[in-house]
């Protein structure tokens, strides 16, 4: 199995909405804001190549929507998903998996590009897109708080086009490929699949927005997004947990600055960031 990360570029999000019950005087100085209150995200995917397939998880915010929507989040980097892709010699036609672990903008966006004549069309055009009938129905009825953050564009057409594939979420966790399984989390939204995928002898967790940014390891540390901030904490608690106990490696889409972590207990017994390290490190 190889693992790479595609950096699909950074975007901007206000520090409120993302740090949630956080004074500004705590977050603002481990992500210092610009004038307008917005802090720089990366969308950080990840590459899994194993056996005959190619998969991406995740897609990023995409370059589809119009310039008013772009300028309320100011996409910005040279990186693109698929700019990254060739780098790793890998063609959109070569994916054959794209794994999505919600269908929020800045997760999907990148799933449904616009061909030569203005069709919405899936960007992988060989690839199956995976999400789960729970969290595919919390996105096509959304609730209120949810509702800028769901664009049927993003996804829709992936149904149209018959891309679409549902894993079972009725277990907490399921093994989706071997190697590879599914944690379900639903503090920041429905049915979010976070991925574990397991190396020799520890495992690389993808969270996705169960664990999005190193800062957040600090467990009162839940964005305003999440639609049940205190089944966040629990789930945090949980994943933290088994994380420092059993020594494996957190991979954050979204820190502008960490790529992947490991944990440690401190003195007085609180999980804490142990190690930043990219990808390549984590994997040695």
């Amino acid at each position: 199995m190889k693992l790479t990360t595609i950096l699909s570029g950074y975007f901007k999000l206000d520090g409120g909405a993302m740090f949630g019950v956080v004074p500004q005087t705590l977050w603002q100085r481990v992500n210092p804001p610009d004038a307008k209150n917005l802090c720089t995200w990366a969308a950080r995917l990840l590459l899994i190549e194993t056996g005959d397939r190619k998969i991406l998880v995740d897609t990023g915010m995409g370059d589809k929507q119009d310039a008013k929507f772009r300028s309320h989040f100011e996409p910005h980097g040279e990186e693109t998903m698929t700019g990254e892709l060739l780098k790793s010699m890998i063609l959109p036609e070569e994916i054959t998996d794209v794994f999505l672990t919600h269908l929020h903008f800045d997760h999907v966006g990148g799933a449904v590009k616009y061909d030569e004549l203005g069709n919405l069309v899936p960007t992988f055009p060989n690839a199956t897109y995976w999400t789960n009938e729970k969290h595919w129905q919390h996105a096509i009825e959304p609730n209120m708080k949810e509702k800028a953050s769901f664009l049927k564009e993003n996804f829709v057409p992936l149904q149209k086009e018959g891309r679409l594939k549902m894993i079972d979420n009725q277990q907490d966790r399921v093994e989706w490929l071997p190697g590879i399984s599914v944690r379900f989390a639903h503090g920041h939204t429905e049915s979010l699949m976070a991925l574990e995928i397991q190396l020799e002898d520890k495992k690389l967790i993808y969270g996705a927005d169960l664990m999005p940014a190193s800062y957040y390891i600090s467990l009162p540390w839940v964005m305003s997004y999440d639609i049940r901030p205190l089944v966040s904490l629990e789930e945090k608690s949980i994943l933290l947990t088994e994380t420092v106990d059993n020594g494996d490696i957190l991979f954050f889409e979204h820190d502008p600055r960490v790529e992947c972590g490991t944990l440690k207990r401190n003195e007085k017994g609180r999980i804490v960031l142990d190690k930043s390290l990219t990808l390549e490190e984590a994997l040695k």
